[in-house]
């Protein structure tokens, strides 16, 4: 009996020791198992994004709960993405990154791009005398800082950049894509040179069954907590009015939009504290 017991005393070291010494992994994993709101509750916060206007003239973003968000713990070990499958009509759907310093890279040049993402009519159109392309394959998680991870978001040591990933592609127009996401982004870049951990939430909003997204939620926090932001980015282009439904854009040189600050982050600067989402 007392060797019995003695045995089982010693599983249960072991089993505590296990459970211990991985800890911070397996909150994050049980953390992932677990819906951070209830299923309602996301239709409810995505539909009330979703059903927003932009109103030319105005800011092209809108931030939230004073630009805060409830992300997981960054409580991690190896960094990974979570990439949410394509839905039914083949659009992506979102990515939640666990980043590090090792996420960072740059690369001479980047393999060509292939997929075209829901939404994707990107004939060029001439306005003031300018030839634009209205749209961009927007990234939910950027190529520079998405290396060493691959498609299915697990470290591989090596790797370069996120660049024709389809659970990774939306179509956003040129004016988001480089004017608006890169602020948030070139953030997210420095607190990684810094060698803090990122915890980085990107999640494309559609209203109802249209092919392109009205906007793009963004959602960060580091581990100093210094970097933090939560931000409705608007899918819209000056000059240019979009059909959602198709991606098929025209001319209305009435859709003026102003250039965001490269820090907007200032506490009286187009910030609805009451907004919630």
């Amino acid at each position: 009996m007392k060797s019995k017991g003695k045995s089982f005393i010693s599983i249960i070291i072991i089993i505590l020791f296990f459970v211990i010494y991985n800890f911070d992994d397996i909150k994050v994993w049980i953390n992932d198992l677990l819906p951070q709101n209830t299923e309602q509750n996301k239709n409810n916060n995505t539909k009330k994004l979703a059903d927003l206007e932009y109103r030319p003239k105005t800011q092209a973003y809108k931030i939230i709960d004073n630009d805060y968000a409830k992300l997981p713990e960054f409580k991690y070990k190896v960094p990974h993405i979570n990439y949410q499958k394509l839905d039914y009509l083949n659009r992506a759907k979102g990515a939640t990154a666990y980043l590090t310093k090792q996420n960072l890279g740059k690369s001479k040049g980047r393999e060509s791009q292939t997929f075209k993402p829901t939404g994707w009519f990107n004939q060029p159109k001439k306005i003031n005398r300018t030839r634009v392309f209205p749209v961009n394959r927007g990234h939910l998680i950027a190529y520079t800082f998405s290396f060493n991870l691959d498609n299915n978001g697990n470290y591989h040591r090596g790797l370069t950049g996120s660049i024709d990933n389809p659970k990774n592609l939306f179509t956003q127009t040129a004016f988001s894509n480089q004017r608006v996401m890169q602020i948030t982004e070139n953030k997210v870049r420095n607190a990684l040179k810094n060698n803090y951990k990122v915890v980085y939430r990107a999640t494309p909003i559609y209203r109802g069954n249209e092919l392109m997204a009205r906007g793009v939620l963004v959602q960060a926090e580091s581990t100093n907590k210094k970097l933090h932001f939560n931000r409705f980015l608007y899918n819209v282009q000056p000059d240019l009015d979009f059909d959602y439904a198709t991606g098929r854009s025209k001319i209305n040189q009435n859709m003026q939009i102003p250039y965001p600050e490269i820090n907007y982050t200032k506490k009286n600067y187009h910030v609805n504290k009451k907004w919630k989402y």
